[in-house]
């Protein structure tokens, strides 16, 4: 929602900020980065490459025990 200049005064916003930080907990504020789309883009791109790579993989192990 940063990087596409959201209006932070909306509730959808403030939830997908609420869900983004709680998920990304783990390793909110790990860079820190002078450009503060930079510091957003890998604070928060960290977490959903991991969970992307976490939900694949667990999907296809699913996949295998049903076949």
């Amino acid at each position: 929602m940063y990087l596409l200049d959201a209006n932070r005064a909306n509730d959808l916003v403030h939830f997908v900020q609420g869900a983004a930080r709680w998920l990304a907990g783990w390793s909110y504020n790990l860079f820190t980065f002078d450009a503060e789309w930079l510091r957003t883009l890998l604070n928060y791109g960290l977490p959903a490459l991991v969970y992307l790579v976490l939900g694949h993989a667990l999907a296809a192990r699913i996949r295998r025990i049903e076949h």
